[in-house]
């Protein structure tokens, strides 16, 4: 196999070693630096870039004749085991997978395949099968929880099977509002193909520039519109999953009676049961206006249960969330204003920012805005207009570049999130916070924000910024596995969208219990009998 690092396919939009487009990112602003060094006594230079012809990857255990193989099922020119096509599909982008990329040795998949179809599909799974070879199915390459990783566990290697040729407006229901998505297509070009038939998906989570349609159903995805528009899986009318086992296309109407639904069985199964090529979501006409209001709450308390009120009485904004004192503090609230002053803000110093938007025809987003109004001001709400709600919308997809700036001058910064009932949502704050500042350094800055809201519980989303000290990997390992126990001790979800991975695996079974393990794994012997599909992730 070649060690070349000129790169024979086309390469995902990401960066190798960090996130997102280098075009976008940014170094830190003299007030962040000034900020976030004072804060937590960091001296540190910022770090040289590594070249990717630096890396030293693990080399490729495919034989000449297996990339022939391979190569007579999506043709030559879509298959490829060199180093420069391997290292780019090495993992996700969580600050783990951040911080193996700036060591000298990687493990990376034996070869990339890029299949243009279901029956190309089915036939690499068919031969990995016969082969011994497993597939991890990639897509945007937003992975946070080591769902990307490249695990052959018994197998003799692995395979990236990335999806970006499988990425066409394939139906449009126009009467039913169905559109049908190849599963590689990407957030904004699914919202480019369906504006140009005045139609919106409205699906919009932190990685919505890079993720893909198939990477939203399998993870189960929720996006920031979620208190308008749902959940991806809400979303989901059917979907086709290409397992070793044959093809199963489930889903004929948006509610059925007719036995288990599997296709909730399909979403969240991180391409352990096979890989999903097409998905038929629910879509909405463009909306014809759009509403834009902040709100300042004095604690967070207040504002969730402002929240818990709206929710429970059913009229709910397109986007809802609040920010805690400290996330407001630094206006992390505000990704494109981040430690910058908001002389200008209608709203006082202090307390908690919360963003609402409304979409719709002007009479439903009316309607919406004035219960809205209502219950906040009841709530103890101080109306802060549209200001800080539209300049929270422009930044909205930026806050990851700033884990990148930070983590060069030796400053760890990542996000994690689970989901309580309304009941519990303050005890399970307290515990994940003080989890995460008994573990990391004094002192650690814990910020929360709740984004998606319903009528029985919430998520709550953590952002943690620390100084990195000895071995950043073991260093950020325990202090996730003290934050993940204490979501599992205090009786909340492992994970709320981040779905499970290799990093959340240890915490499935206190939530689902061993019989649920059981027969998930049950599962996994129908649909891929040889083992193929992404072993070690799940399950």
């Amino acid at each position: 196999m070649t060690n070349s690092f000129a790169a024979r396919l086309p390469q995902p939009p990401m960066k190798w070693d960090a996130w997102g487009d280098p075009e976008s990112a940014a170094p830190l602003s003299d007030s962040m630096s000034t900020l976030i060094r004072g804060m937590l006594g960091v001296d540190a230079e910022p770090a040289a870039p590594r070249e990717p012809a630096d890396v030293e990857l693990s080399p490729s255990r495919l034989t000449a004749a297996d990339i022939d193989a391979l190569s007579g099922i999506v043709g030559p020119e879509w298959v490829s085991a060199d180093d420069a096509d391997r290292l780019p599909r090495a993992g996700g982008k969580s600050t783990l997978d951040l911080l193996r990329r700036r060591r000298a040795g990687q493990d990376a998949p034996d070869a990339v395949v890029l299949p243009a179809d279901t029956g190309e599909v089915a036939a690499i799974l068919e031969w990995c099968s016969a082969n011994g070879v497993a597939v991890v199915p990639f897509g945007g390459g937003t992975s946070v929880v080591g769902g990307l990783d490249p695990l052959a566990g018994p197998l003799r290697a692995v395979i990236s099977v990335d999806l970006r040729r499988l990425d066409a407006l394939i139906a449009l229901d126009e009467v039913s509002g169905i559109a049908t998505l190849g599963a590689g297509m990407t957030g904004p070009a699914a919202e480019a193909a369906l504006a140009e038939r005045g139609f919106s998906l409205g699906h919009f989570p932190q990685s919505f520039r890079f993720a893909t349609i198939g990477g939203f159903a399998v993870t189960r995805s929720s996006g920031q519109a979620s208190a308008g528009y749902g959940r991806f899986d809400d979303m989901v009318i059917d979907l086709t999953l290409v397992s070793p086992a044959g093809v199963l296309t489930v889903g004929r109407a948006q509610k059925s009676a007719a036995g288990p639904d599997l296709r909730q069985l399909i979403m969240g199964s991180e391409g352990t049961f096979g890989i999903v090529t097409a998905v038929s979501v629910r879509v909405h006409r463009l909306p014809a206006t759009t509403g834009y209001e902040a709100w300042r709450f004095d604690s967070f308390a207040a504002a969730a249960t402002a929240f818990r009120t709206l929710a429970q009485e059913g009229v709910m904004p397109t986007v809802l969330r609040v920010s805690d004192e400290a996330e407001t503090a630094l206006n992390l609230a505000r990704p494109s204003e981040i430690g910058e002053a908001n002389s200008d803000d209608a709203l006082p110093a202090g307390g908690c920012l919360a963003i609402t938007t409304f979409e719709g025809s002007p009479t439903a987003v009316a309607a919406r805005m004035s219960v809205t109004r209502e219950i906040f001001t009841a709530a103890g709400g101080l109306s802060g207009g549209e200001g800080p709600a539209r300049s929270w919308e422009h930044g909205r997809f930026n806050a990851p570049y700033l884990r990148d700036a930070l983590l060069d001058i030796g400053v760890g910064c990542e996000t994690l999130e689970t989901a309580t009932v309304w009941s519990k949502v303050d005890a399970v704050k307290a515990a994940v916070t003080t989890a995460l500042t008994s573990a990391l350094p004094e002192p650690t800055v814990v910020m929360c924000h709740i984004s998606h809201t319903y009528a029985a519980g919430a998520s709550l989303y953590f952002t943690v910024v620390y100084r990195q000290e000895g071995d950043p990997i073991a260093q950020w390992s325990a202090a996730k596995t003290a934050a993940s126990q204490a979501m599992s001790d205090a009786g909340a979800s492992i994970t709320h969208h981040h779905a499970v991975g290799v990093d959340h695996k240890p915490w499935l079974i206190a939530e689902d219990g061993e019989l649920g393990i059981a027969a998930l794994a049950a599962v996994k012997r129908v649909f891929d009998p040889a083992g193929v599909c992404n072993p070690g992730k799940l399950i």
